[in-house]
């Protein structure tokens, strides 16, 4: 089994498209992951819900992330989604991954059939047995309908080496401690949102889907949370809060998916928009436009956030 230590700020990437969403953008995506190894980003992870993988073919997935890994080159790790509802595809997609090159996998548990705790807890069992990488649970019952416990978060990692990592997004923070404990603090817990709260609970890395569009700022701060910096820390997460209000107002959740694009293209990283039946941000018109421009502004501001604290920094030194 790859013996890799994950930490840190992992943009959960946009997954990039041609005009229409036709094909995927090979060109763009290069382009997109040089600016993450720019930004300082410790490591990504495609194929998620924010990479819409739900509407990437079988073809399409072993092109995307073969060509990730190559362009990568070792330079940080890579982790990709492969979770499926059919259990033998969440097995072929992770055996796929790991001949292809990825360093770890990120799989939420079988969903729309809201499957018990034996489903799911056989579910990663069957994909342990198939491949060696390095799992990391997502925990997300908003978009799987399915929460998985304390208890059996900590049975499946002291069952199977491979579940060190789980991304825990119930927004229950509680839960942060109640895995640690029922893992025996084997469990690496990742916060899925509000990085302060989760690392003063013991979180150990973020799944950031802020990176597509502020990674350097978004980086900066799980490092300042790591070292336990709390005031840096809520001087970014207080302007994070300001984005969120700006997407979700009079938007459902999977907004933030547009917007992401979007904001990548404001930042100069076009990536297209988004695929059916997700609402593109072309359909937006002005509304859209609007509130883009006042993100804009958010991201400007971010930084000279940091700016200002690295100069401190470095006036310390």
């Amino acid at each position: 089994m790859t013996k890799a230590q994950f930490s840190g700020s992992y943009t959960v990437t946009v997954t990039p498209f041609t005009e229409g969403g036709e094909a995927i953008d090979y060109p763009a995506w290069e382009r997109f992951l040089d600016w993450q190894l720019e930004s300082g980003v410790p490591g990504i992870i495609i194929l998620g819900t924010t990479g819409e993988f739900l509407t990437i073919t079988d073809q399409e997935r072993e092109e995307f992330v073969a060509a990730t890994v190559k362009h990568i080159a070792g330079r940080i790790p890579v982790l990709v989604g492969t979770m499926n509802a059919y259990t033998p595809n969440a097995v072929r997609y992770s055996k796929q991954a790991q001949d292809l090159g990825a360093d770890g996998l990120m799989i939420v548990p079988p969903y729309y059939y809201t499957p018990t705790e034996d489903e799911i807890y056989n579910y990663y069992k069957a994909i342990c047995e198939g491949c060696d990488l390095p799992i990391m649970l997502y925990n997300n019952p908003f978009t799987s309908h399915v929460d998985m416990s304390a208890k059996l978060v900590g049975k499946l990692t002291k069952d199977f080496p491979q579940i060190r990592y789980i991304k825990e997004a119930s927004q229950c923070w509680e839960r942060i401690n109640d895995i640690i404990v029922e893992s025996d603090g084997l469990m690496n817990v990742w916060a899925g949102s509000r990085v302060l709260e989760s690392y003063k609970l013991g979180a150990k890395g973020y799944v950031n889907p802020y990176g597509n569009y502020i990674p350097r700022a978004t980086a900066k701060y799980v490092e300042w949370a790591e070292q336990e910096r709390w005031d840096d820390v809520q001087s970014v997460q207080s302007v994070i809060f300001e984005f969120d209000k700006i997407i979700t107002e009079g938007h459902p959740l999977y907004g933030h998916q547009c917007y992401s694009k979007a904001l990548a293209a404001a930042a100069g990283y076009p990536v297209g928009d988004v695929r059916a039946p997700i609402t593109t941000f072309a359909s937006l018109g002005k509304e859209g436009e609007d509130r883009v421009a006042k993100m804009v502004s958010l991201m400007a501001k971010l930084n000279r956030i940091v700016d200002e604290i690295e100069a401190r920094d470095a006036a310390a030194a």
